[in-house]
């Protein structure tokens, strides 16, 4: 059987912060009482699930709960006799999963397969009888929650069953659903097993479920499961911060005086809004211990203010930052740019004093709509695939409409990542270890692809990264990437806005390197680059070239060309670091021998002379048009290449004074060519010509 229980008295310690919210909690004794008494007439609800019709009529007040009282009869029948290692009906399970997901929000059809399911798993209840009782949607959801048999797979039956309810949820997201609700019962009630037992399951809780929460922004569901699997995995520091929290409910709590202080001020300016205490659960209290040391009155809850309209949300944060001081290096906008997970919010903090007290509150701001998701995340969305006319509810249809706070659950871009790389992955025991570490990245950025696309990545991702995201296994020819504009090594890390443009090699042979192991943070892109790397043992890519010594440009050449300096009988000469030409600003310097050398006026050495206190001379531009300009170009390695760049260069007009070719570092090389041109206004033109050769992808001035 697929839960294991005990009676929740067994440990009245486990959660006295949610008893606190005044959470409904399962008798389980009525329950099993109540199911022992069989089938009930048709016209009436059976009594053990008379909680369950209560909490969802409170979420969705038109829903038909005849099919509820079917999936019950179904559910209660094929468990009949089976128990559980505490000693109740085994029906207990299904109907406490039920309620949980009931109190979050869950549609009618989620709570149906909810009911049913460990029914294909634990009884001889079929699929087929599912789907022809209850049709197509709640099978394939009590399918995708039902274990793989542990005869077929051996050791490997966990991660498979994980990996096939993953996949399941790439379709139907109300499957990881049930899944988190299932595990939440099952810890709520796993006093009666083993201490080893009991640390192997909050090990997967922890490493896998409590992610998985978290990224569907299941929040009510997160912070209980953390809160169960800290008190066992580390029992020490749970009895320290219980201890923490009983000391503080015997002391006066300062928050509900800030908060009927909070409630003046927005009366006072109009704004509608219900301001609550929120006692933080235990992990957050011992979390903000290890932050702060020792507590203040304060750091035991924070303030909720919940309104009606986004607008609302900042009228608020502007009332709280004028009335009260406000900790600026607290405040996060979740709204404007909102959490990969659903999540939306404004996050601050202000200091008020009492008498010779200072007291820091920390306020979140949101809508109800907010709230609703925050705390329920997909699960408040309902069924991810009903249409405005075919909702449920007010609150179904609040949720269809709202494009800004609703995005498609099914498919955000974590999930379409993990469901693509795990098909990589078949072998079971690297299918774990990488779950587990793809899921240990709590942060997403957005990049930006240059046709104008959007990748998503875990906080920390590289140029790599993004190339196999992109490109999948043509990304092995990647030699590098500009971001932002700006030329770049592959191993460059990515930031939260960026923009980059993947530069690949069109040499079939070409490949990754070992080192790119070391910089790969994606799953797919590291399974990727090892799968390459196996298959060519020796390697595709030619040896790197010692590192290559700083460009030697040709540059302070006698003659300064057109450029004139106000200085009688000087010497001029054009600078090599910036190979100034008409008609950029230019300025001179008096350099030993007497000479004036000419520089752009935004040159570093300009400054490093003014902050030497060396005196400019006054420079301007003969009425001549020619001018000598050095070019650098980087390109891919290939054949015929300097031929093609030289032609480019003459059907322009220009002479080549000098070119030089250094040796090629991972297939780019890099070209300097010292050209004498017959009109300055000719250089953009030029330039353009040359990358417009095959394999050039930049071309700038030294």
């Amino acid at each position: 059987m697929s839960a294991e229980a005990t009676n929740p008295e067994a440990r009245p310690e486990a959660l006295p912060e949610l008893r606190r919210r005044g959470r409904t909690r399962l008798d389980l004794r009525r329950l099993g009482r109540a199911a022992l008494l069989g089938p009930t007439p048709r016209d009436r609800l059976p009594d053990a699930i008379g909680h369950v019709a209560e909490a969802h009529r409170a979420h969705h007040p038109d829903a038909d709960l005849s099919i509820l009282r079917r999936a019950y009869l179904l559910a209660e029948t094929s468990h009949r006799g089976q128990m559980r290692k505490s000693g109740e009906p085994y029906i207990t399970h299904p109907l406490a999963v039920t309620l949980i997901l009931a109190e979050l929000g869950a549609e009618t059809t989620t709570l149906t397969a909810s009911l049913l399911h460990d029914t294909v798993e634990d009884t001889d209840v079929t699929l087929d009888q599912v789907r022809e009782e209850f049709g197509d949607e709640v099978c394939f959801i009590v399918d995708g929650v039902t274990k793989v048999e542990k005869i077929d797979y051996g050791a490997a039956a966990e991660p498979e069953t994980f990996r096939k309810m993953l996949v399941a949820t790439g379709n139907d997201v109300r499957v990881m659903s049930i899944k988190l609700a299932d595990r939440l019962h099952n810890m709520r009630t796993l006093g009666v097993m083993r201490p080893e037992k009991q640390a192997r399951i909050a090990k997967v809780t922890r490493d896998v479920l409590i992610p998985l929460a978290e990224r569907l922004g299941v929040q009510a569901l997160k912070t209980e499961l953390e809160d169960l699997v800290f008190a066992i995995l580390h029992p020490e520091e749970y009895e320290h911060t219980r201890a923490l929290i009983a000391a503080h409910a015997g002391e006066r709590d300062p928050l509900p005086g800030i908060a009927d202080s909070v409630r003046a001020v927005l009366r006072e300016a109009g704004i509608a809004a219900e301001v609550v205490v929120r006692p933080r659960h235990f992990v957050s209290v011992h979390r903000i211990s290890l932050k702060r040391g020792e507590l203040r009155g304060s750091d035991f809850g924070r303030l909720l203010v919940l309104v009606g309209e986004n607008a609302d949300c900042y009228a608020v944060l502007g009332e709280l930052h004028t009335c009260f001081t406000p900790v600026i290096s607290e405040f996060k906008d979740f709204i404007a740019s909102p959490k990969f997970n659903l999540y939306q919010s404004l996050h601050t903090a202000f200091a008020t004093s009492e008498g010779p007290t200072t007291h820091v509150a920390e306020v979140i701001v949101r809508t109800r709509q907010m709230h609703r998701v925050a705390e329920a995340g997909v699960v408040a969305l309902g069924n991810p695939y009903t249409s405005p006319q075919q909702a449920e509810s007010a609150d179904q249809i609040a949720a269809a409409d709202c494009e800004e706070e609703r995005v498609d659950p099914t498919r955000p871009g974590w999930l379409s990542r993990l469901l693509d790389w795990q098909q990589s992955a078949p072998d079971p025991d690297t299918f774990w270890d990488v779950l587990r570490s793809e899921l240990a990245q709590d942060r997403e950025i957005t990049v930006f692809r240059a046709d104008g696309g959007t990748l998503g990545l875990p906080a920390g991702a590289s140029c790599i990264d993004a190339a196999y995201a992109q490109y999948g296994e043509a990304a092995h020819g990647c030699i590098g990437a500009r971001v932002n504009g700006r030329l770049t090594s592959l191993s460059s890390r990515l930031s939260d806005g960026d923009t980059v443009q993947l530069l690949l090699a069109h040499d079939a042979s070409s490949g990754p390197t070992a080192d790119w192991l070391d910089h790969a943070k994606t799953p797919a892109a590291r399974i990727a680059v090892s799968s390459w790397l196996e298959s060519h043992p020796d390697g595709a890519r030619p040896a790197d070239a010692a590192p290559r010594a700083p460009l030697s440009v040709i540059g302070l050449r006698s003659g300064g060309g057109n450029a004139v300096a106000d200085l009688p009988d000087a010497t001029v000469r054009l600078a090599g670091c910036c190979t100034p030409v008409p008609p950029d600003a230019v300025e001179g310097f008096v350099v030993r021998g007497g000479a004036v050398t000419v520089h752009r006026v935004h040159c570093a050495t300009v400054a490093q002379m003014r902050a030497v206190g060396r005196t400019p001379v006054a420079v301007h531009w003969r009425a001549t048009a020619d001018c000598r300009v050095t070019l650098l170009a980087e390109s891919f390695g290939r054949p015929h290449l300097l031929a093609d760049l030289t032609e480019a260069i003459a059907r322009e007009g220009v002479e080549v004074v000098s070119a030089t070719v250094e040796p090629p570092v991972e297939q780019r090389v890099r070209h300097s060519y010292t050209l004498q041109l017959p009109d300055a206004t000719g250089l953009p033109a030029l330039m353009r010509a040359m990358r417009d050769v095959p394999g050039v992808y930049d071309v700038s001035r030294a």
